[in-house]
């Protein structure tokens, strides 16, 4: 099969190869997907990087973790009922050393989530890291309807979904931009109809929510931890939660003191280790809200295989567009 690996870490054009590999097999409780599309996520581009000098988990690595595409083998103990069904393919090189930059990847049968018509293969390569973590950023914490949630970075993938997520049961959803200038963007991006309102992190935010929400707002998804937890700790109800997937600084200040005196939970979100159920849950409800035409989520067109450097560098750049492989 063709596919892209690595056998070290370093910057993407140093270390990437494209070439042929075996065709792998699906062993027991797995299934063999032929990837449609490939979906480039920054924690992808950080493993590739080694950017914690943890080493290689394994001697060589084919990276993604997210994809879509066709069951086309299944291992001992599968249903054969699920070959030649569609699938979007999650936690792929999750703990595993081959991932969706390739023809073909295993995964266990609970990774492969059936991929309804309705909804394209970019899609379904976009559900996994990025949809799972709205998924739990919103609701690890109980049923949001009724409440505020405000998310920061609403232009991101995660923060489009967690928006379409918290709205489709039954929460008020505020928006937040870094940049007065990016209000346009949002209405062009299609996201804008999740939001009941939006604010810009350049025009006193604070007060801007507290006129939304006088009594705070009861939960935050976070993009950027370091550069946003002031700002949390001052709209943040009483009892509120503040949900952070991603953080600027490795080591970030927080105020302890006003977010102990509001009893707030931080919560933080690792992608790779939720729990089964909480992830099962996601893939539910992802795949409703994706078939409702719900999850509006930027993309761009989809690279081919041999172009994997570029994606990563793109995804290391900052692309808040999805960055994608197209395999078939």
């Amino acid at each position: 099969m063709r596919a892209a690996w690595y056998d070290r870490p370093g910057p993407a054009r140093d270390v990437l190869v494209i070439g042929e590999l075996p065709d792998p097999e699906p062993g027991p409780g797995e299934v063999r997907v032929r990837i449609s599309v490939s979906g480039v996520n920054p924690g992808d581009t950080k493993k590739r990087s080694d950017w914690l000098g943890f080493g290689m988990p394994f001697p060589r690595i084919v990276p993604h973790s997210d994809g879509s595409g066709v069951v086309d083998r299944v291992g001992s103990g599968v249903d054969r009922g699920l070959l030649g069904r569609r699938v979007w393919v999650h936690r792929a090189q999750s703990y595993r050393a081959f991932g969706t930059a390739a023809e073909f990847t295993v995964v266990p049968v609970a990774h492969a989530v059936e991929l309804p018509d309705e909804v394209g293969d970019e899609l379904g390569a976009c559900l996994g890291i990025p949809g799972v973590t709205a998924h739990r950023a919103v609701f690890a914490d109980g049923p949001v309807n009724g409440t505020t949630v405000l998310v920061q970075g609403i232009l991101g993938a995660v923060g489009t979904m967690a928006a379409a997520l918290a709205a489709r049961s039954g929460a008020r959803v505020i928006g937040a931009v870094r940049r007065s200038s990016d209000l346009s963007t949002v209405r062009a991006a299609g996201v804008r109809r999740h939001l009941d309102a939006v604010v810009a992190l350049d025009d006193q935010p604070a007060e801007a929510v507290r006129e939304l929400a006088p009594d705070g707002v009861d939960r935050v998804v976070e993009v950027a931890f370091s550069e946003n937890v002031d700002l949390d700790a001052q709209i943040l109800r009483t009892g509120g939660v503040l949900a952070a997937f991603g953080t600027g600084r490795p080591r970030p200040d927080l105020p302890f003191w006003p977010m102990l005196f509001g009893n707030v939970t931080v919560r933080l979100l690792g992608s790779d280790d939720f729990p089964a159920a909480a992830v099962q849950q996601a893939a539910v409800d992802l795949t409703a809200a994706a078939v409702a035409g719900d999850l509006v989520v930027p993309m761009g067109d989809p690279l081919p295989l041999e172009r994997t450097a570029e994606a990563h560098e793109a995804v290391d750049a900052g692309s808040r567009s999805r960055v994608l492989l197209a395999l078939g």
